[in-house]
């Protein structure tokens, strides 16, 4: 881990723990028993090696998350959410889902020394701000992986970034919020 305690490197020893640890305390902290639904709404594109982080968490959650009745994901390899079908699956979510919990995830492009960083805050993330696309800001929190530098050419670093990267990225953070819940929903039936 490094000096920003909301993120960590995927290449930290324990990284799926610690985001897994992360992930729990930030959903903890901010949604309330107002909420009825957790979704997952992972944005991007499978055309993109960059941008298919989401897609990528969005397809590994479809299948480790099965078991549970509120708990729903939005955008994965079959069906990806991106620019073009963002604000639809946003009034999609609102329309079937009573006062949803949303948890974005996208990924991002950084600074160089912040490549294979995956960081978690509150508030809505905005997609597509690295490729300068005015989008709608969503998330009551969000998740990023910063999978390659930003400032130049944002689309072409996009297609050149390591899918190696990426699957990293994506294992450790389905990883991390599968054993999350799977802790999450262990305490509830122990209490």
């Amino acid at each position: 881990m490094n000096s920003n305690s909301n993120s960590v490197n995927i290449n930290t020893p324990m990284a799926r723990s610690i985001f897994s640890n992360l992930f729990i305390q930030h959903v903890n902290k901010h949604s309330s028993n107002t909420y009825r639904d957790l979704v997952f709404l992972c944005i991007g594109s499978d055309r993109s090696t960059g941008d298919a982080l989401g897609p990528l968490v969005g397809y590994k959650l479809s299948k480790s998350l099965l078991s549970y009745d509120n708990i729903h994901i939005y955008g994965t390899l079959n069906e990806p959410v991106h620019a073009k079908n963002l604000e639809n699956n946003i009034e999609l979510i609102y329309s079937n889902h009573k006062n949803p919990f949303i948890i974005a995830i996208d990924a991002c492009l950084g600074r160089i020394g912040r490549v294979g960083y995956i960081s978690i805050g509150e508030g809505p993330l905005s997609p597509g701000a690295g490729v300068n696309r005015n989008l709608p800001p969503v998330g009551d929190i969000h998740i990023m992986g910063v999978v390659n530098l930003g400032g130049y050419m944002q689309y072409m670093v996009l297609q050149n970034t390591r899918l190696n990267l990426v699957m990293q990225m994506a294992e450790i953070i389905s990883e991390g919020i599968s054993f999350a819940m799977w802790k999450e929903n262990k305490r509830k039936i122990l209490s």
